[in-house]
């Protein structure tokens, strides 16, 4: 059973940075491919960032790209989302996906909340 826990979300002030973290775990993640979306308030569910968990290529939302960058740490079965240069607009609830043809999926975590203060 695949399971996915975000954490490190919280309350900035814009121009602030965060990282997000993906603790994976119950399977196998070789051949996934790890992704972050995020929800803002009364929006819908969007694209933010992904990353290849075997060779580590990346893909990036033009909202974000330049500012965010996502990783992954293969032997920790991590995921991460480093957020720079924050703005009110990125307040989101922010969710970590799994999605591989062993996995099956997507799979979603919980989500972690950020919030960015003016």
């Amino acid at each position: 059973q695949v399971q996915l826990v975000e954490s490190g979300g919280g309350l900035v002030q814009a121009g602030e940075s965060l990282r997000l973290s993906c603790a994976a775990s119950g399977r196998t993640f070789s051949n996934s491919v790890m992704k972050w979306f995020r929800q803002p308030p009364g929006k819908e569910r969007e694209f933010v960032a992904q990353v290849t968990w075997n060779g580590g290529d990346t893909y990036y939302a033009r909202s974000v790209k330049g500012r965010f960058t996502i990783s992954r740490d293969v032997a920790e079965n991590m995921v991460y989302l480093q957020m720079n240069s924050l703005t009110p607009e990125d307040t989101a609830v922010y969710y970590c996906n799994a999605w591989s043809p062993i996995l099956g999926g997507p799979h979603w975590g919980q989500g972690t909340t950020v919030t960015v203060s003016s």
